[in-house]
């Protein structure tokens, strides 16, 4: 296993393409995120992939429910392996809880994580579903009441990295999507990017990466380049 500290996104359509790309990149990465589009196609099979690529998954599929309907999905997403699983920090504080405690009592080393707020997500956002506020307050009120109810693993985007870490301390786990590559950055639907160097060097454990690598003529090249530039900030920052 090597300590690459890159999710690689597996955000395509077919079980095949997304068993063809993580197996070709597994070597520069450390974990596989399943999203939803994968699930949706594949089921368990694409959380089996991770098996099959000797990498842990990482399973996106951001639960919001009530309780009982979430602890549930836990057992199960634990019983298939995953070694992460997403929840909304926002479906409360009963959520939140009974997620971490029914992980717990599964005993297979799921961790859940808790999703402060959207990368595609603005103030302005924000402001039309009734949150008032900037986005970096928003992300950290959840993130503490998150962490009050047992979470230690969150996602935020890397612009909020600094402030959770001062907040919550070297004992979180700070995933971050909307990492892109330089040159690539505000090219699409995420308004909250980084580099991943920019990310680590912030604050963040992990950064999720998706078309930089799926998209590059050389993916294999393109995660290892990234997993160089991460390991650089993360000997910066030590």
């Amino acid at each position: 296993m090597n300590d690459s500290r890159i999710v690689f996104a597996l955000d395509l359509p077919s079980l095949e393409g997304a068993r063809a790309m993580a197996l070709a990149v597994r070597d520069a990465v450390g974990m596989l995120k399943v999203g939803l589009e994968l699930f949706v196609e594949a089921g368990p099979r694409a959380v089996a992939l991770g098996e099959e690529a000797r990498r842990p998954v990482f399973l996106d599929l951001k639960l919001h429910d009530i309780p009982e309907t979430v602890e549930r999905a836990v057992a199960r997403a634990s019983a298939l392996g995953a070694r992460m699983l997403t929840v909304h920090a926002s479906g409360g504080p009963a959520m939140l809880r009974r997620a971490v405690e029914r992980a717990r009592k599964e005993g297979a080393g799921l961790e859940v994580v808790a999703v402060t707020v959207l990368t595609s997500l603005d103030a302005g956002d924000l402001g039309a579903i009734g949150v008032g506020g900037e986005v970096a307050a928003q992300v950290e009120r959840l993130a503490r009441m998150a962490w009050n109810e047992g979470v230690r693993a969150f996602v935020c985007s890397p612009h909020e990295a600094a402030r959770l870490r001062a907040a919550l301390g070297p004992d979180a786990t700070l995933v971050t999507p909307g990492v892109r590559a330089a040159a690539a950055a505000g090219k699409d639907d995420q308004k909250r990017t980084m580099t991943a160097g920019e990310a680590v060097a912030a604050g963040a454990s992990w950064v999720v990466v998706g078309r930089p690598i799926r998209d590059a003529s050389d993916p294999l090249a393109a995660a290892r380049a990234i997993a160089a530039e991460v390991e650089v900030a993360r000997r910066g920052r030590a």
